[in-house]
C-alpha cells in the first residue's frame, strides 16, 4: 500500500487490545465502521470467510461489497485429504473457543504462523485428541504425516501453515469424549456385543452404583490421584449405562441426561445465573434451597423430608432428614440441647434393654442412633464421615492389637476381656504416637 501511495491505516492496534477472537471480531468491525462511507477493507484469504466481514456484511445487509481472494481453506483443502468428506475448519486463533464448542475430526487448523504458536496449538489439541494422534503438517507445498507431538518442531511455519486430523476408529484413539462413550457402552449393549452388558437392566446394574461411588470415596481419602482418576471413570460409566439403557427403551439419552443436570445447575444457582444475591456459603445453599423447593413442587417442609433417598446409608439420610426438618424450625437450640436428648434416649434405652423386651430396645436404640447424628449435625459434623473414621481407627488398631498379641505367642480367642483390652490400649499408644 506504501509503494502505491494509496492513503490507508492499520488495525494493528484492535489485535493489541483485543481479549479474545470473538471480542477481536466485533472490535474490527466497530473500527471499520467508524472510520466511515467509502472504505475498502482488506482481510487475507477469502474475505467471505473472514468473521469480522460476516458481522459487516450482516450490519449493513446492502451496503457491503465482497470481493473474495483466494481461499486458504480451498488452498489447503485438496493436500489435507478431505476434499471428499464432511471437516471442519478453523483458523488457530479461534482453535481454543471451538474446542470447548466440542469440534470433533476431521479437523483443519490453518494460520498456524510460527513454531511458539504451534506449541500452543499442539498442547490445545493434544488435550482433547492425545499427543500421539496421527497428523498431516501442511506448510505451502510441503505435505508430511506425523505424530502431533512433533507439530512444534519442523523446520518451517507461515501464512499456509496448516494441520489435518483425521478421523480415528475407536480402538486407535488414546484419547476420549464424552460421545464417544456412549458410542462404546452402545456397541457393547449391540446385538454382536458383549453377552453379559447385553443382558444387563436398570434393576440389574443399580448396586454397581453404590459400590462405585464408596470405591470413589476411598479414592479420595487415599490421596492417590491416580486411583481416584479411575474411580471417577467408573463412577461416570453407572451413569452412561443407565442412559443408554433408558435411550433403548425410548425414554431419554445420554445427551438428556447431561441437559438435564446442566439445565439444574443453571436453575439452582440463580446468585450466578440470575437475579439472587449469595454472598456466602449459607446464603449460596439457602438460594439452591429454594430453587430446589420450586421445581420440585415442595409445597412443604415434610415434602423436601420425605425426598431423602431411602437407599442413602442410615447415619447420612439420618442427618439429611434432619437438616431438613431444621428449616421448617424444628431442631435443637444448640449441640448442648441435642446432647441432652443423647443422655436421655440412653436412659430409656437401658430401661428398654433391662425390660428383656426386645423390640422395645431396638426401637430405643433406634432413638439413641437418630439423637446421636443430630449431635454431630449441631455441633458442624459429618456422621457419615465421623463413623467412617472411627471404624477404620479401630480396625486399625484391633490389626496392630493382634499382632502384638501373637508375637507373644498367644491365641487371640483365648485371651481374656482385660488381655484385649492391654492389647488394644498398647496399640493405641503406638499409632498415636505416627500420627
Amino acid at each position: 500500500m506504501k509503494d502505491l501511495g494509496v492513503a490507508h491505516v492499520t488495525l494493528d492496534s484492535v489485535y493489541e487490545k483485543s481479549r479474545s477472537f470473538k471480542t477481536l471480531n466485533r472490535n474490527l468491525a466497530k473500527a471499520v465502521q467508524d472510520l466511515g462511507e467509502g472504505v475498502v477493507y482488506l482481510v487475507d484469504g477469502a474475505a467471505s470467510e473472514d468473521n469480522s466481514v460476516k458481522i459487516l456484511c450482516k450490519r449493513f445487509k446492502n451496503g457491503v461489497r465482497v470481493i473474495n481472494g483466494v481461499s486458504k481453506v480451498s488452498a489447503i483443502l485438496e493436500k489435507a485429504g478431505f476434499a471428499d468428506c464432511s471437516y471442519t475448519a478453523v483458523s488457530a486463533y479461534e482453535l481454543s473457543d471451538k474446542l470447548k464448542e466440542g469440534v470433533l475430526a476431521p479437523l483443519l487448523v490453518f494460520d498456524i504462523d510460527d513454531c511458539a504458536f504451534a506449541s500452543e496449538v499442539k498442547l490445545l489439541l493434544a488435550d482433547k485428541f492425545g499427543d500421539e494422534y496421527p497428523v498431516r503438517y501442511i506448510s505451502g507445498e510441503q505435505v508430511k504425516k506425523i505424530p502431533l507431538y512433533e507439530l512444534d518442531r519442523q523446520k518451517e511455519y507461515g501464512y499456509f501453515t496448516a494441520v489435518a486430523l483425521e478421523k480415528c476408529d475407536l480402538f486407535e484413539k488414546n484419547r476420549f469424549t464424552f460421545d464417544d462413550l456412549v458410542e462404546i457402552v452402545v456397541k457393547l449393549r449391540a446385538p454382536n456385543g458383549c453377552p453379559w452388558d447385553r443382558v444387563q437392566t436398570n434393576e440389574t446394574i443399580k448396586m454397581n452404583a453404590i459400590e462405585e461411588a464408596y470405591e470413589l470415596v476411598d479414592a479420595v481419602d487415599s490421596g492417590d490421584d491416580d486411583k481416584l482418576l479411575e474411580e471417577a471413570g467408573d463412577l461416570l460409566l453407572q451413569a452412561v449405562f443407565h442412559a443408554v439403557i433408558k435411550a433403548e427403551e425410548g425414554a431419554f439419552n445420554a445427551t438428556d441426561t447431561v441437559s438435564g443436570i446442566c439445565q439444574k445447575l443453571i436453575s439452582r444457582h440463580t446468585h450466578i445465573f440470575g437475579k439472587d444475591k449469595a454472598t456466602d456459603e449459607e446464603s449460596a445453599l439457602g438460594v439452591w434451597d429454594k430453587n430446589k423447593m420450586n421445581e420440585k413442587h415442595q409445597a412443604t417442609f415434610a415434602d423436601s423430608v420425605n425426598d431423602v433417598p431411602k437407599a442413602f446409608p442410615a447415619a447420612m439420610r439420618a442427618q439429611k432428614v434432619g437438616k431438613r426438618a431444621a428449616k421448617a424450625g424444628m431442631d435443637f437450640l444448640d449441640a448442648e440441647q441435642a446432647l441432652a436428648s443423647v443422655k436421655a434416649e440412653l436412659k430409656e434405652f437401658e430401661t428398654a434393654a433391662k425390660s428383656g423386651k426386645k423390640e422395645n430396645a431396638f426401637l430405643e436404640l433406634g432413638d439413641v442412633l437418630f439423637s446421636v447424628v443430630n449431635l454431630a449435625r449441631k455441633s458442624g459434623i459429618d456422621a457419615e464421615q465421623a463413623l467412617k473414621e472411627t471404624t477404620e481407627k479401630f480396625a486399625s488398631r484391633f490389626t496392630l492389637a493382634e499382632q502384638k498379641a501373637l508375637q507373644e505367642g498367644k491365641t487371640v480367642t483365648d485371651l481374656s476381656a482385660e488381655e484385649w483390652d492391654r492389647y488394644y490400649r498398647a496399640a493405641k499408644a503406638e499409632l498415636l504416637k505416627k500420627e
